[in-house]
């Protein structure tokens, strides 16, 4: 798994839910500029899939695959549902889950790096 990518996922995340708070925070609902900002950090985690899946292929990575595979889908899902979830709610609990979705990316990614690295 490319740590760079990983990284830059981790930074972009934290990045958005810092942002996310602050628009919860000042009682605003999500706007453009949070919902560019996932689906920018959504192409970000599917590039950090592919190219865990294609290393994996070829024989890189933990001997746990099912766990890995768990992580990357699970790491895939939530920004979708996290802006899905906030533009059902469009109030300042709208951006408070993303914040929470954002977090939450960024824990599985560092997640993600442990189970590459082999750390239990």
């Amino acid at each position: 798994m490319n740590g760079g990518v990983a990284a830059g996922v981790i930074a972009g995340a934290l990045v958005l839910a810092l942002v996310s708070l602050i628009v919860a925070f000042r009682n605003r609902a999500m706007g453009m500029v949070l919902l560019i900002g996932f689906a920018v950090l959504e192409v970000a985690v599917l590039v950090q899939a592919g190219l865990a899946v294609a290393a994996a292929v070829a024989g890189e990575g933990p001997s746990d695959q099912v766990t890995l595979y768990g992580y990357l889908v699970g790491t895939a899902i939530i920004p979708p549902a996290g802006v899905v979830l906030a533009l059902a709610e469009r109030s300042r609990w709208g951006s408070a889950i993303l914040a929470v979705a954002g977090f939450a990316i960024a824990v599985m990614t560092g997640r993600l790096l442990q189970i590459w690295q082999g750390v239990v």
